[in-house]
């Protein structure tokens, strides 16, 4: 085990930094890595699969975890319409290209859905990096990506859900999927009204106790013991690890616990990236490169419109819009973990895997170069378009910022009342009483000891 550990890191330390002198992204390192060290490249591993993939699964674990951390239901909420209207187009239009192509390709259903499902989430990790890495960060379109993919990434969880139980019975019953979906939404609601009411109280009355180490492992005691219930609720263990990160996204010590994770979250995502390689056979991607084409040319155009679509309709302005949805232009982990899932339940076809790893690595590739013509393609489109489409496309931005300046100077009667909700449910008495009894019974537990 240890020697495998070796053998990994070294591999992926030395990949990982070739790529960065390339200025790409190093999750393609990581895939590279697992190439170069999987059976199919010299015809034999270098590493025990079953680690690998053991420890790709915690890695899937801690990468929702910290997506979960990311989850601010404020900033969901004030960009509520371009998140709600911008991602349920994306997913839905890019559900249906999948869909079709697998139709195309003669596919049956269970494995058309899947395939609809692994092109319809951009990856965050690389919009993100190839957004701070291009220098637009500070851009106004940025918070209504970011947005975008935090539906996206809960939706995936959703659809991981989904697909499962439409793969374990090879067929779609409306009714049965609608009674899933309901008892997820109750789950899920549940899961919610209580940690939000327990935890971030609970975690403010043990501040002072806790420093880096304690509240590091207690945090992923919380994950781990969420991914447990999780599983025995009939629910993936990916949706208990996101979940658990939701709920301490609301917590005082959110972001001390978003810093603290990140060194584990990254060792062990590019663990997870590398079981992906291993799975890639170099010479199946010269027999399907025209698929691989095909495929990476349907995510591009499809993000490219439905991305656009979706933000207009959503209430951003064009060149938002579009800047949004040039940077979509790629999919990335959710693909890896929806296509582990299938291989995983023995119903994903055996050629649809190393397909999507090759289209991700090429629209991953294409992305910083897509992203650069974002801007030109908009101003060819304004200097293009009918005298009244440009009307309706400054009128948006007037739109825009004015809502910015508004929001910018909220009143004072919304603030108060802002204030008075968030104290009304952090001092809800059954909370204190339910925390205080904890400490209390801790505290005497610790007498008795």
């Amino acid at each position: 085990m240890v020697s495998d550990l070796y053998v990994l890191m070294i591999t992926a330390a030395v990949v990982s930094l070739v790529f960065k002198f390339l200025k790409q992204p190093v999750v393609l390192g990581y895939i590279v890595a697992g190439v170069l060290v999987g059976p199919h490249l010299f015809g034999e591993t270098l590493v025990n699969a079953d680690n690998v993939k053991a420890w790709g699964d915690i890695g899937v674990l801690f990468v929702l975890f910290c997506i979960g951390l990311e989850f601010r239901l404020k900033n969901l909420i004030s960009s509520g319409k371009v998140a709600a209207i911008g991602a349920l187009t994306i997913i839905l239009g890019m559900m249906l290209f999948g869909y079709l192509v697998g139709v195309d390709a003669k596919f049956d259903m269970v494995n058309s859905l899947f395939l609809a499902g692994m092109l319809c989430m951009s990856s965050t990790t690389i919009v993100m990096k190839a957004i701070d890495e291009a220098g637009l960060s500070k851009e106004r379109f940025v918070k209504g990506a970011t947005s975008i993919l935090i539906v996206e990434d809960v939706v995936a969880v959703v659809l991981m859900v989904l697909l499962s139980s439409i793969a374990i019975r090879h067929q779609f019953e409306g009714a049965e999927l609608a009674g899933k979906v309901i008892d997820l939404a109750i789950t899920l609601a549940a899961w919610f009204i209580c940690g939000i009411l327990i935890i971030p109280t609970l975690i403010r009355k043990l501040k002072p106790h806790l420093n880096d180490e304690t509240l590091i492992i207690l945090a992923l005691g919380l994950c781990l013991g969420m991914v447990l219930t999780a599983e025995e609720a009939g629910f993936s263990s990916a949706l208990g690890a996101f979940v658990m990160g939701s709920i301490l996204a609301e917590t005082t010590e959110s972001h001390r616990i978003e810093k603290l994770m990140t060194p584990l979250k990254n060792v062990f995502a590019a663990i997870f990236f590398i079981s992906v390689g291993m799975l890639i056979d170099p010479s199946s991607l010269s027999e399907y490169w025209m698929s691989i084409v095909y495929v990476s040319l349907v995510i591009v155009i499809g993000m490219i419109l439905f991305g656009t679509l979706g933000c207009w309709w959503g209430g951003q302005t064009m060149r938002d819009s579009m800047l949004t949805s040039f940077s979509f232009v790629q999919i990335g982990e959710f693909s890896f973990i929806i296509a582990s899932l299938g291989t995983s339940l023995g119903v994903l076809n055996p050629i649809i895997y190393p397909i999507i790893v090759a289209s991700s690595v090429v629209t991953t590739f294409l992305t910083p170069y897509i992203m650069k013509a974002a801007v030109p393609c908009y101003t060819y489109l304004y200097n293009h378009v009918s005298t009244s489409f440009r009307a309706k496309i400054d009128q948006r931005e007037m739109q825009v910022e004015e809502a910015e300046a508004k929001a910018a100077n909220p009143s004072d009667n919304e603030n108060a009342f802002a204030d008075k909700v968030r104290h009304a449910v952090r001092h809800t008495f059954i909370t204190k009483h339910l925390v205080n009894l904890f400490i209390k019974n801790m505290s005497a537990h610790d007498e008795n000891a």
